[in-house]
């Protein structure tokens, strides 16, 4: 196996001391359930400290590259080079009502060489503060947990394969949109899971635990990660129309070759 190198080595020390303190914040939520404000102001704040801690970290070890934040928003680096994309808690609602199911995640984007935007997924890694799993790849050196290798599912048919998603709630989300690709995909395979954290999905899907993903409306920082690891592990990520952007956000259909061209062929006919 390739070792971590020294780039995700810093990644990943990032995250785990972040994760440490989301973990001392999340053995609090039991006892905020019970207040009468309630843990959401106490949530946002285990946020803001876990993505400052992110940032000390990266900064210090990079301190010309730029980063993309889900809360502290873009901050420019040195022209040419490149920047973290940064979710310092997928899974905030699991986070808010003490489901143990929420990620960290880091990816690094480099510059496009002609200067004219953002291109590839240089690194990315998920990494889960409660069962201390830590996903982890690198662009041509394949994706990892730990130090076991990452392969998609091999299944083939729909019958046999489970799928991820995330549904729309209030004020977020398309419901009918997505009714209408439930109808499709549903009756067609073994079954279908919401756990509340796309990067997570993204990271069972490529350890083969989930054999297949949809979901819209997510933001850069929620899938750059996941995109990387889905596609060293040698799954396709593309957008609904079978584009396949740098970081699939607005629109995410994942799985592997097979999977991905029946999964298409059914949510194009069912939004068409």
């Amino acid at each position: 196996m390739p070792a971590l190198t020294g780039l995700l080595t810093i990644m990943e020390k990032a995250a785990r001391k972040a994760g440490g303190k989301l973990r001392r914040d999340f053995g609090e939520i039991e006892h905020l359930q019970v207040s009468q404000k309630g843990p959401a102001d106490f949530v946002s704040k285990a946020d803001e400290r876990a993505e400052d801690t992110i940032f000390c970290e990266l900064e210090i070890a990079r301190p010309d590259w730029g980063f993309l934040m889900e809360e502290g928003g873009e901050i420019a680096g040195a022209e040419g080079k490149p920047r973290f994309i940064v979710d310092p808690l997928d899974g905030t609602s699991n986070f808010l009502h003490g489901i143990p199911h929420f990620a960290i995640s880091i990816a690094v984007q480099d510059p496009k060489p002609d200067g004219s935007g953002w291109g590839d997924i240089f690194a990315g890694l998920v990494y889960n503060p409660i069962t201390d799993e830590s996903f982890w790849a690198e662009r041509g050196k394949g994706a990892w947990l730990g130090n076991r290798r990452l392969r998609v599912s091999a299944r083939r048919q729909l019958n046999e394969a489970l799928i991820a998603t995330g549904t729309p709630y209030k004020g977020h989300g398309d419901f009918d949109e997505w009714g209408k690709i439930f109808a499709a995909i549903g009756p067609s395979v073994a079954g279908i899971r919401r756990f509340g954290a796309a990067s997570l999905d993204l990271a069972w899907l490529a350890a083969g635990r989930y054999d297949g993903f949809w979901e819209s409306g997510l933001s850069p920082w929620d899938t750059a990660a996941g995109c990387l690891l889905v596609r060293e592990a040698g799954g396709f990520v593309t957008d609904y129309r079978g584009r396949s952007p740098h970081i699939a956000d607005a629109q995410v259909l994942a799985a592997n070759d097979i999977l991905h061209s029946k999964l298409h062929k059914l949510l194009v006919g069912a939004i068409k």
